[in-house]
């Protein structure tokens, strides 16, 4: 009689997530997983952040999307080293695909490695990456509910940024109500706020530390 064996889907990532991990610390390299929806402004953040990181430290950048590689080119534009990630349609990244990436990548010239993951609240959230640090980024376009809505993408943060601030006035984002709601989940992520106009200097610090 033929025995049958299901294991979790999240076994085999679990173990290339830890290969990255591994791979990482073996270059001294600290990894930073972004997550956010579509649009809400991950891209723009690392065109901020990257140039005022870059004097300090050597940062390289895995961009994930569905397809295309327009982000990737925003990246290569401001001189940093990227590989594109495509998922092919998959919602999520997953490590196996970064751990690829990570590989093509000059590790033992990098200190800081940032992964964009593709835009979605759900799915990121359960898988890891081998990244030392979560940063979700939530625009006040997307509606001050989000953190309610989808309380573990928030509950696992390191940090948060509230991006499109210049916005704020144009919308009906309750900031307050929003910052409350994430720190029913998460009592210890800093909050940092962010626009195009905005200094990204408390991030970059943060980053940095």
């Amino acid at each position: 009689m033929e025995v049958r064996i299901l294991r979790r889907l999240e076994a085999k990532n679990e173990a290339d997530a830890a290969a990255v991990r591994d791979l990482l610390a073996a270059h001294n390299v600290r990894a930073i997983n972004i997550m956010g929806s579509p649009g809400c402004g991950k891209t723009t953040l690392l065109e901020r952040v990257l140039p005022r990181l870059q004097p300090r430290f050597r940062c390289g950048v895995l961009e994930g999307d569905l397809f295309t590689a327009r982000d990737a080119e925003r990246i290569a534009a401001i001189h940093v080293p990227v590989i594109q990630l495509e998922t092919q349609g998959s919602c999520h990244l997953d490590a196996a695909l970064v751990h690829r990436g990570v590989c093509e990548l000059p590790l033992a010239d990098l200190d800081y490695l940032f992964i964009e993951n593709v835009g979605n609240l759900v799915c990121p959230a359960n898988f890891d990456l081998g990244e030392a640090a979560r940063l979700i980024v939530l625009s006040v376009t997307e509606g001050h509910d989000k953190p309610e809505k989808y309380p573990l993408l928030f509950a696992r943060a390191d940090a948060i940024v509230i991006t499109k601030m210049d916005l704020l006035a144009h919308t009906n984002f309750d900031l307050p109500a929003a910052e409350a709601d994430i720190r029913k989940f998460n009592t210890n992520a800093p909050i940092f706020h962010f626009d195009t106009q905005t200094d990204p200097g408390p991030l970059v610090d943060w980053l940095a530390g």
